[in-house]
């Protein structure tokens, strides 16, 4: 198998997955923090880079007195926390065996080194249960090769993420990972309002959702599988569910519609066996998207177009 696409089963890493979801809402919290709203939360995600995760720079003092930016980013292959300052200041700390307490209290200090306010709100998002985060002082387990796994995964994924996102030309989203639901995601929209969201995700106000959820979408990610529930899984659903979505056929053969959770399915594991796993991929991504967007009444073919071609400039209709 190609290790591009390696194994990666939840139950193998639940451990290290849960703790590395919470270190990364303590970045992504930093993130949130600082940055000026941007429209369904998109300015408090994280990005992958080819070595981990990146908070991107973040509006802070970055340094005394000035006006500048912080950057936190995840080094998987050192297992380091790496905080960089427009000012030129870096330091960092070593990712390992710790507890989420102990990783908070680094992180605050890390983030005062090189001159950034590493006051954030201290309670998980999206958890149920949620202890805050300085209390929270459970040993936690790291084992760096899962770690490293779920990483090469991500590039991958998105990789293929990004090259869809170019056959639309109306509204999308960057390809961006929330930290609060832990998942790579990108979303395409109808343009239309969308009715109010009922809410209701465990610790996340109802008007962060609403306004997450304020338009209608075609949205798709990957996430890396939940204690007893499914393992790690490509969704894709639409909001509000249109009637008849449920009832599509999506691609490929793998995937399907999950009731209790209202999205369609694909294991990772399929697409990682797959003869082509990045046209698998695509295919799943396509036709849900046909499936939200027909079943909505929103497909226009005058927003879509061809993937996108390095340094081919899109044709531009006459006038």
């Amino acid at each position: 198998m190609r290790a591009d696409w390696p194994e990666l089963h939840y139950d193998d890493w639940a451990g290290t997955c849960a703790a590395l979801h919470l270190w990364v809402q303590i970045a992504g919290k930093y993130r949130l923090a600082r940055t000026p709203w941007v429209n369904h939360s998109w300015h408090a995600t994280l990005y992958v880079t080819p070595r981990g995760l990146t908070t991107g720079p973040v509006p802070d003092k970055g340094g005394p007195d000035t006006g500048g930016y912080v950057t936190l980013s995840f080094d998987f292959p050192d297992s380091r926390l790496i905080a960089e300052s427009s000012t030129g200041a870096r330091n960092s700390f070593a990712l390992g065996p710790m507890s989420v307490a102990a990783f908070f209290a680094q992180t605050k200090d890390l983030i005062a080194s090189v001159g950034g306010d590493p006051s954030i709100n201290g309670k998980p998002n999206e958890v149920p249960d949620a202890v805050p985060f300085a209390e929270d002082t459970a040993p936690r387990p790291y084992d760096a090769a899962a770690v490293a796994r779920f990483h090469a995964a991500l590039i991958s994924i998105e990789r293929v993420f990004q090259h869809f996102r170019t056959g639309y030309l109306g509204k999308s989203s960057p390809v961006h990972l929330f930290w609060g639901s832990f998942d790579l995601a990108v979303t395409r929209f109808s343009g239309r309002d969308a009715p109010p969201h009922p809410g209701g995700i465990p610790n996340l106000p109802d008007t962060v959702t609403r306004e997450a959820y304020s338009h209608e979408v075609a949205s798709a990610g990957f996430w890396p599988g939940t204690p007893g529930g499914p393992d790690a899984s490509f969704y894709a659903y639409a909001y509000p569910a249109p009637p008849g979505f449920a009832d599509r056929t999506v691609a490929p053969d793998a995937a399907g519609f999950d009731k209790t959770l209202g999205e369609f399915l694909l294991p990772y594991e399929a697409v990682r066996t797959a003869a082509d796993p990045e046209a698998a991929l695509m295919a799943f991504l396509q036709s849900a998207y046909e499936a939200a967007a027909e079943t909505g009444g929103w497909r226009d073919p005058a927003l879509e177009c061809d993937l996108g071609i390095p340094g081919v400039p899109r044709p531009v209709p006459a006038a």
